[in-house]
């Protein structure tokens, strides 16, 4: 029972950390998305570990809007960076969530992070169905941003189709955070077939999950590539 709280409680704090983040890429704010500020050992415990769970995009709007983050912000950012590394035999996925975290620290903080650092193996991806790619592309959705490369980037940059295949499944299935996730990647691949109707397939993402601030930040990254508004 006490376990099946601090879950709710985590699941909450995710939501509330990414509706910020939801607000300050529609008002051009980056302050607003900052992470709130703790009284106590277990809030801040909490807090951290909802910006682990949204990884990069926690400071999504500095990224995007070219704008340097509170110090405070960035000190969380910080300690989450530090408090949550990946422990030995970590998911490809949860390596690669902590690389991109501290590869926005490096870009964001630059005074305060460690050297730059290897790529994690994206060999696991390689071979990958189009059903399982899709699916570790939106949970690193964080990884996708205009002009960034790197593995994973490349891995969804060979195959456009594959990955529209998986956006069009996750829509029929109602899976709007990765029919978001994956059309965030879509925004940013060349190649994607244009009967796939990306536009429209992201409005009703948006329409039908928008209520989720998880699915609506995803949506808002995606519009912000395809408009050039990071630029």
């Amino acid at each position: 029972m006490e376990q099946s709280g601090t879950s709710s409680l985590l699941q909450g704090a995710v939501q509330e950390l990414a509706s910020g983040v939801v607000s300050a890429l529609r008002s051009g704010d980056h302050a607003r998305a900052a992470a709130p500020a703790v009284a106590d050992v277990e809030a801040e415990g909490l807090t951290l570990a909802a910006v682990r769970v949204l990884g990069a995009d926690a400071l999504l709007p500095g990224t995007l809007l070219h704008a340097t983050p509170l110090p405070g912000e960035l000190a969380v950012f910080r300690k989450a960076v530090e408090a949550y590394p990946p422990g030995p035999g970590a998911a490809p996925a949860v390596v690669w969530s902590h690389w991109a975290m501290r590869r926005t620290l490096r870009r964001l903080d630059p005074g305060h992070a460690d050297g730059p650092d290897g790529e994690p193996d994206a060999a696991w991806l390689e071979g990958a169905t189009w059903q399982v790619l899709t699916h570790q592309l939106a949970v690193l959705a964080a990884l996708a941003l205009p002009g960034e490369d790197c593995a994973v980037a490349r891995a969804a940059g060979q195959r456009p189709v594959d990955v529209a295949r998986g956006f069009v499944r996750a829509v029929r299935r109602r899976d709007w955070r990765q029919a978001a996730g994956a059309g965030r990647w879509l925004t940013l691949l060349e190649g994607v077939p244009q009967t796939l109707g990306l536009e429209n397939g992201l409005d009703f993402v948006e329409l039908m999950g928008g209520q989720d601030p998880l699915v609506a930040l995803q949506v808002g990254a995606a519009r912000m590539a395809r408009a050039g508004a990071f630029v």
